[in-house]
C-alpha cells in the first residue's frame, strides 16, 4: 500500500448482482474520486472489493452537502 494513496476497503453480499455492483462502483468513482485498485470474488459468490484515490491536502475542504 503506498502512502499517497487512501484505501477503502468494501465487502459486497453474495445475492448482489453484477450490474448493481458495477452501478455502485461508478457512483463511488463519479462522485468521490475512487478507483478499484482489488477485486476478489469468493467462492460463495461475495466480493471484496478495494477502492483507492489520492490523498488530497489536509487544508482543502472535503465534500459539501
Amino acid at each position: 500500500m503506498s502512502p499517497e494513496y487512501e484505501y477503502a476497503p468494501l465487502r459486497i453480499p453474495p445475492g448482489e448482482d453484477r450490474a448493481t455492483t458495477q452501478a455502485r462502483l461508478a457512483v463511488q468513482a463519479e462522485f468521490s474520486g475512487w478507483e478499484l485498485a482489488n477485486l476478489r470474488l469468493y467462492s460463495d459468490g461475495s466480493r471484496k472489493v478495494v477502492l483507492r484515490r489520492r490523498r488530497t491536502h489536509p487544508l482543502q475542504p472535503g465534500l459539501s452537502i
